[in-house]
């Protein structure tokens, strides 16, 4: 997969694959949009910040990502 998903690709996708599935949002179908989600990460609304960032850090085991935003790191503790 590469790094940027276009909208065919996107709505293939299963919903267990995003960070937020409820919303299907944030996708981590690979390390390189694990590594972009850690960069997006700050947009995301407050109340929905530690369930994304303990999906962060599940997907990023997964691919052997290391994550190294302190704040995705707190925030994963909540």
């Amino acid at each position: 997969m590469n790094d940027v998903l276009n909208t065919e690709e996107r709505r293939e996708l299963p919903d267990s694959i995003f960070g937020l599935p409820e919303r299907r949002e944030y996708p981590m179908p690979d390390a390189a949009h694990v590594r972009a989600a850690e960069a997006y990460f700050r947009y995301c609304p407050e109340d929905l910040k530690p369930k994304l960032a303990r999906a962060i850090l599940r997907f990023a085991k997964e691919y052997g990502v290391d994550v190294e935003s302190p704040t995705v790191l707190s925030y994963a503790q909540q």
